[in-house]
């Protein structure tokens, strides 16, 4: 059954904004300019529309709990934005108008399996193929779920996923990717490495170290589901080419880009930033990747 929740006079969540700052994967365009997405058990599809006070964000969908819980939790709903937006703006200008270009970011809780394995297949990638692969992935291990006539397919559970062989995941376009799939699937599965332990500990430095320990997961992946992830840690800088540019083009000056040490970047991330450095990377990601 399709329930509602509407969010009336909303500053810190706008539609593009949350769904194409590269966090997430399941997230598509609809005609009307809504975007359609499936987490969890969940297909829910979420519309941004002008009122009185400015806009109103409607959300429809096919939820497995009550929508409104559910939307408060996935979309960090209790989290005060327009505070962190305000810490960060008086920092500099160049992170300032950064927020004004992506102030309806939000950053997700998504499952960290879900994003260990997305964000293994993000390596190295773009966005349309890494979209396809999640979709045949889920199209082939996960479950359907039906909303406004279409079918959709949840994430794979790890016992799923973990049926595939490499070849498999070979057939699925994974490329090089395929072994590290299953490799991790294995590793977690087996309890070499647990989801819970991560989800339970409290020092960031140590789930980073288990993190490193799957196969495909290297410093800017293991960041990425840091950060995109309910284990939520605004703490860590995910560094790909787009930040490394405006790392440099606005505070580093490196007349050779390549030449920037990665070390370099994130301890000048961590003495500006302080502890909201990943939210501070996302709104200059975002800005720097859409005005380039």
């Amino acid at each position: 059954m399709e329930q509602t929740y509407i969010i009336n006079n909303c500053k810190s969540f706008k539609v593009k904004d949350v769904f194409d700052c590269g966090q997430c994967f399941r997230w598509n365009e609809q005609e009307d300019g809504s975007y359609t997405g499936i987490f969890g058990n969940n297909v829910l599809n979420v519309k941004q529309e002008p009122d009185a006070e400015g806009y109103k964000i409607i959300i429809s969908g096919v939820c497995d709990g009550n929508i409104e819980s559910v939307c408060k939790e996935y979309f960090d709903l209790n989290r005060n934005y327009e505070d962190i937006k305000g810490k960060l703006s008086s920092i500099d200008e160049y992170l300032a108008e950064s927020i004004r270009y992506g102030e309806g970011i939000r950053i997700l809780n998504q499952d960290l399996w879900e994003m260990i394995i997305s964000f293994i297949v993000s390596a190295n990638n773009n966005i349309p193929r890494i979209k396809g692969i999640i979709d045949r992935m889920a199209k082939k291990y996960g479950n359907e779920i039906e909303f406004r006539g279409k079918v959709y397919y949840t994430f794979p559970t790890v016992e799923a996923l973990s049926t595939a062989t490499i070849e498999d995941l070979r057939a699925l376009g994974l490329g090089f990717r395929d072994k590290y799939i299953y490799e991790t699937t294995k590793k977690i599965k087996y309890g070499e490495v647990s989801l819970e332990k991560m989800r339970k500990e409290k020092d960031t430095a140590k789930i980073r170290k288990q993190l490193l320990a799957l196969s495909g997961v290297g410093p800017k992946v293991a960041d990425c589901i840091l950060l995109f992830s309910t284990l939520k840690r605004f703490e860590v800088f995910p560094i790909d080419v787009w930040v490394r540019r405006v790392m440099n083009d606005l505070y580093i000056h490196n007349p050779d880009e390549s030449k920037v040490n990665k070390k370099e970047i994130e301890q000048l991330a961590k003495e500006k930033f302080g502890k909201l450095e990943g939210i501070a990377q996302q709104y200059l990601f975002y800005w720097k990747r859409e005005n380039t």
